[in-house]
């Protein structure tokens, strides 16, 4: 039996459904910008596949704090859904968890990927209120089923235990990397092939 063919009306009402377009956003780390390390390369990666990909400069790099992250956030981001995903780099992904923590409580989205995430101190003072505030990971929790966590085994900053502390508390999927120390370019690291299809998992 032949498929029935739409109608005009059909149509015309499918044409007003709108497309609703993946959205993911790369969030920098402590002294960080949006184009450093594999950010580049994985931006034309995921537009390559359909996302419509964001990087923002957060403020004061250099000397972050916690409320100015979380309020630039929020105002960048908008409202966030089942479409929208997040990658975070080093301190980046604790100001995703304490985004996600913060949003209300109805509000799902489609995952977040840590790279070189942490939980706990780790002895760098410039951004300790962001790992000594109290943060409850199981409000962070509530708005994915999708984490991910990629860390290294030589990361000179982040010893292992606070990855995996980390992704234990979000419930993540962990990636253990070789040899890649903190992710980021001066270490040789300008493309991190692992990341693209976890994201694509996830939005599948």
């Amino acid at each position: 039996m032949r498929p029935r063919a739409l109608t005009p009306r059909a149509r015309l009402f499918y044409a007003t459904i709108p497309f609703m377009k993946k959205r993911v956003f790369l969030i920098h780390g402590w002294e960080g910008k949006p184009h450093n390390h594999w950010f580049p390369w994985l931006s034309l990666e995921l537009r390559a596949n359909g996302f419509d990909v964001s990087a923002p400069q957060m403020p004061n790099a250099a000397t972050p704090n916690v409320a100015e992250w979380l309020s630039f956030l929020k105002g960048y981001v908008g409202t966030p859904d089942s479409h929208t995903y997040f990658v975070g780099h080093s301190l980046g992904c604790i100001a995703i968890a304490r985004y996600l923590e913060a949003l209300p409580q109805k509000i799902k989205i489609g995952g977040a990927l840590f790279v070189a995430g942490f939980s706990g101190r780790i002895n760098v003072p410039e951004i300790s209120e962001f790992y000594s505030l109290p943060f409850d990971p199981s409000r962070a929790k509530t708005h994915s089923k999708s984490f991910v966590m990629i860390f290294s085994d030589n990361d000179p900053y982040v010893p292992m235990a606070r990855s995996l502390e980390f992704a234990k508390q979000l419930g993540a999927k962990t990636i253990l990397e070789r040899g890649k120390r903190h992710f980021t370019a001066r270490e040789g690291v300008t493309a991190l092939p692992s990341v693209l299809p976890s994201l694509l998992k996830m939005s599948s």
